[in-house]
């Protein structure tokens, strides 16, 4: 069983809307109210907490009326938010780590992820999706990273151990990687939205 943070507060300027990206619609609810129902029904999650910001006001508002763990970090950047996070939190072995605008992911595949880093033996876990696959779909390619010498799109979707990115010194990573759609699926413009949209309900019609 691991613990799971949210990232919910960047700026989200991407999307170019008024409304902070946790809570832009989608299919009747809020993209995080999906994201937490794949936490919930994750079996390998103990529990979880959403970190927001000053960029985030009424993204945050929202998870702490709904009963969830809030964490109000400096708004730094991605990487210091996520420091501060388990700093403050405490949790110094494995975390998972996720954005708020995956909204089609699953809990049988977030168990998937932990049961592949309990695997592999590494300090860090990654989740990539080919480029090929989300421009296949006309989807944006906003975060790329390079593993194994090939650049893949970052889904937000990792396994950290929390010691070690508090701690210096080099970080042993693995990475899975994947097409399916639940992780593909990554809310970065809304066209992206538009397209994910069209494609659950698709799903959800079958």
């Amino acid at each position: 069983m691991v613990p799971a943070l949210i990232m919910a507060g960047g700026r989200g300027s991407r999307m170019g809307l008024a409304t902070e990206k946790p809570m832009l619609p989608f299919l009747g609810k809020p993209l995080i109210d999906w994201v937490v129902r794949a936490i919930l029904s994750a079996q390998k999650i103990s529990e979880f907490c959403v970190i927001t910001s000053v960029n985030t006001p009424k993204t945050e508002k929202y998870c702490i009326d709904k009963g969830w763990k809030v964490l109000h970090t400096d708004a730094k950047g991605y990487h210091d938010d996520l420091k501060q996070a388990v700093d403050c939190l405490g949790w110094l072995g494995p975390v998972l780590t996720m954005p708020s605008d995956v909204p089609a992911i699953t809990g049988a595949i977030l168990d998937r992820v932990i049961w592949e880093f309990d695997l592999c033996n590494r300090d860090f876990l990654a989740v990539f999706v080919p480029i090929e696959k989300r421009q296949s779909l006309e989807l944006s390619i906003s975060s790329t990273d390079e593993y194994r010498g090939v650049w893949y799109a970052v889904s937000g979707i990792n396994i950290v151990n929390g010691a070690k990115i508090l701690g210096a010194g080099k970080t042993e990573t693995a990475a899975i990687i994947t097409e399916e759609i639940e992780v593909v699926l990554n809310i970065n413009t809304p066209k992206d939205l538009e397209i994910a949209t069209q494609i659950v309900s698709t799903f959800k019609k079958l």
